[in-house]
């Protein structure tokens, strides 16, 4: 027994130790002491989330991204992936002026010094997982004012989430390769 330990060094005995904690933890953790990842996710339900796009250049006719059609988004400057757009509202920037009418104190009007910057509001809706902290989506918690980039065929924009609502929730089915959502 002597000649064994005389022979281990300190690395060795750090080696053993830092497996015998492994072990213990793996215990642990089969044991359902430890909570994992994917026990901290409660469903999986429909979210819809409003991205604001403030200052927006655009000199053609019509806004870039439309109703009913697909965005790409990347959040946190990591690319996710293309999500629906339900919604699109865009206002060119408006500015006050005094009003003449006796009722009203002033009046807004499209601000002639900048004609092409819009402002905008896109609402997107996607399948997220449902955790105690909220919506995660692409591996990242979607919560007001987290940074986006939405992008299509023609346009990128950067925005802030402004608003994130759970609208129903998703049945998840796995079939051993690939979930299937219904």
């Amino acid at each position: 027994m002597k000649n064994i330990f005389g022979k281990l060094s300190i690395v060795d005995l750090v080696i053993i130790i830092g497996v015998l904690l492994a072990l213990c933890v793996g215990v642990v953790t089969i044991k359902h002491f430890r909570q994992t990842a994917d026990k901290q996710i409660e469903a999986t339900s429909q979210v819809t989330f409003q991205v604001f796009l403030r200052g927006v250049t655009v000199t053609g006719q019509e806004f870039p991204v439309k109703k009913d059609g697909t965005t790409f988004i990347t959040i946190r400057n990591v690319p996710y992936t293309e999500l629906s757009v339900l919604d699109v509202t865009s206002s060119p920037r408006q500015t006050i002026i005094p009003s003449s009418k006796a009722l009203e104190q002033y009046i807004l009007v499209n601000d002639p010094a900048q004609p092409a910057i819009y402002d905008a509001i896109v609402t997107i809706t996607d399948v997220a997982k449902i955790t105690k902290d909220g919506a995660v989506v692409g591996g990242n918690k979607i919560k007001m004012g987290l940074p986006v980039t939405l992008e299509g065929e023609n346009y990128k924009f950067n925005g802030t989430i402004s608003d994130v609502r759970v609208t129903s929730d998703v049945k998840v089915e796995d079939d051993g390769e690939n979930a299937n959502l219904s």
